[in-house]
């Protein structure tokens, strides 16, 4: 039998238009004030794990078709009533046993953080005929309630990647602590830039360093100053206020 999905009726699906507009362009302002150096604009990521179909589709309007999702039972359920025009970002730690769900669904997958993900989502998408884009996740800040390889980790994993024919590594992402302390944000988000900058001028087959991805609601203009290719906000878009 065939299994049918139903959207969570906790989701929100009354962000009024006008507020929406609102938050939209405040974001997109914001991150064109907030640049490094003189690179591009920070490409913003609409998380929407928390937000009803019809509010995802909203976001076409302003032209975002990037969204995030983390949940699989939360996500899945609402890919048939989205425009297909949206690029869905995995932002969340995947379970394993969750890869086999979307793995042919994911545009770029943020939260490569542990070895038996990365081989489970190869088998998968071998078995599958996929290449699957990934970053990998670093836990910058050593935080020991957050996932992710630590920075001494990272470059033995990234020579394993030639292992890994069906994955290609695209960059970094990072989750950083939630402090109201400009300064140490900085000093992670610095430190992530440095190990990303680093890593381009290193030789990793199968990897390929273009995205940073870094920078949630409460701290994404100091990512985007600070280096981040990629934010990823979901709250700041859907204030009602």
């Amino acid at each position: 039998m065939e299994e049918r999905h139903t959207v969570n009726p906790e989701l929100i699906g009354d962000v009024p238009q006008e507020a929406l507009r609102r938050n939209v362009t405040g974001v997109l302002d914001t991150l064109k004030h907030n640049t490094y150096g003189d690179y591009p604009t920070a490409k913003l990521i609409a998380v929407t794990k928390t937000v009803t179909p019809d509010v995802i589709n909203q976001l076409l309007a302003y032209g975002i078709r990037d969204i995030g999702e983390n949940r699989a039972q939360v996500a899945l359920p609402k890919l048939s009533k989205i425009d297909p025009q949206f690029h869905l970002h995995w932002i969340g730690r995947l379970q394993t046993n969750k890869v086999k769900d979307i793995i042919d669904k994911v545009w770029l997958l943020h939260s490569l953080d542990r070895i038996d993900l990365a081989e489970e989502v190869e088998r998968r998408a071998d078995g599958r005929g996929l290449t699957v884009p990934t970053l990998v996740q670093v836990n910058i800040a050593q935080e020991p309630q957050k996932t992710g390889f630590t920075v001494e980790e990272v470059r033995p994993f990234l020579r394993r990647a030639a292992d890994y024919h069906n994955l290609r590594i695209r960059g970094l992402m990072a989750i950083m602590p939630l402090t109201d302390d400009e300064a140490e944000l900085v000093g992670y988000f610095r430190g992530m830039r440095t190990l990303f900058e680093q890593l381009q001028q290193e030789s990793f087959p199968n990897v390929s360093m273009e995205e940073l991805s870094m920078g949630m609601s409460h701290d994404y203009a100091i990512a985007a100053r600070e280096g981040a290719t990629m934010v990823r906000v979901g709250t700041a878009l859907y204030r009602r206020d």
